[in-house]
């Protein structure tokens, strides 16, 4: 149970770095290209990556799909516009999905 906690624990850190921390790096440089980059690869990838790596040491949870669209909310407010929570939704199917993948070799190991 611990080792659950402490996964969820690193993969919430992720998705608040990914969430919050990548979208200055959009405001500071004024690129349009690099913010688009930012917002439909950089950031869904992040989140696709820590899912699977949590899937394959922990397994399936429904935990990190609603983590994913819950810790987004926010920050479509402080960076974006109300337009931007269809992103909820995507980085939770893509949680679900990389959390998935994790879990199909998570009982190879």
């Amino acid at each position: 149970m611990k080792k659950k906690n402490l996964a969820q624990g690193l993969y919430v850190v992720l998705l608040l770095v990914d969430f919050y921390l990548l979208p200055l790096l959009i405001r500071n440089t004024g690129d349009t290209g690099a913010g688009i980059f930012l917002l439909l690869i950089m950031m869904p990838l992040l989140v696709f990556l820590g899912a699977v790596i949590y899937g394959l040491r922990c397994g399936l949870h429904w935990f990190l799909p609603l983590a994913a669209a819950v810790l987004f909310l926010p920050s479509i407010f402080l960076f974006y516009n109300e337009s931007a929570w269809i992103y909820s939704v995507i980085y939770g199917a893509v949680a679900a999905a990389g959390n998935g993948v994790g879990r199909i070799f998570y009982h190879k190991r």
